[in-house]
């Protein structure tokens, strides 16, 4: 397994979420890639810590469907399942669907300016190509309801099912880049003006606008 050269380590008191997050950002961005295999010593040695975190790691990223493991022969990054992606795409249009109804027309300045931005951040990023960075804002976009709402259960459900959704998504926003800026926009407007019905089916749109159907998972 080649490990990247170009990532530094990081500090042998590094928590155990942030090794989660280090290797799940990895395998969402296509820096390992689907049937990659994932040895514990080289991970570890790559971010400088043990194995136990890097193991305890790995378990996560199985519940979430990010890797396969084959008990006592290997861990490999798992394929892009179309079946996969769209039962997480569901259940998080859901939790987002919930969180925008929970919180039209209850966000407060700071919060609509914090989307905005996101979403100004986003349509840059679109325009330049840079895939990673528009994944980056349109996350902060859609978190700002959710952390807003404070719902734990609903952030933890995100935590487990988004990585999934994420990678899939990196193969639409080139192509659909424009029109998600114009839904970010329309889902802003429906907060700030408490709309309900319209936040909540705008929010269902872009989520259910992501296409599953093809064998390389998205459109």
């Amino acid at each position: 397994m080649p490990i990247p050269q170009s990532v530094p380590g990081v500090d042998r008191s590094l928590l155990r979420d942030d090794v989660y997050r280090r290797l799940r950002d990895a395998i969402v961005d296509g820096t390992f890639v689907p049937g990659e295999q994932l040895k514990d010593a080289e991970l570890a040695a790559w971010l400088g810590v043990s194995r136990t975190p890097i193991r305890e790691a790995l378990l996560r990223l199985g519940a979430s469907g990010l890797v396969v493991a084959v008990p006592g022969r290997s861990t490999t990054v798992s394929a892009i399942d179309p079946e996969a992606v769209r039962e997480a795409r569901d259940v998080v249009a859901a939790m987002h669907v919930l969180a925008v109804r929970d919180t039209a027309g209850n966000l407060s300045e700071a919060e609509v300016a914090c989307m905005r931005d996101a979403n100004r951040r986003f349509a840059e990023a679109v325009e330049a190509g840079d895939v990673a960075g528009a994944l980056a804002a349109d996350e902060e976009l859609h978190m700002v309801p959710v952390a807003a709402l404070g719902n734990h259960a609903i952030e933890s459900v995100l935590n487990q099912f988004g990585p999934v959704v994420r990678r899939a998504e990196r193969h639409r926003f080139a192509s659909e880049g424009a029109e998600s800026v114009a839904r970010h926009e329309r889902l802003i407007g429906f907060l700030v003006d408490g709309d309900v019905e319209g936040a909540s089916e705008v929010t269902f749109e872009m989520w259910h606008s992501l296409s599953v159907d093809d064998a390389g998972g998205a459109d």
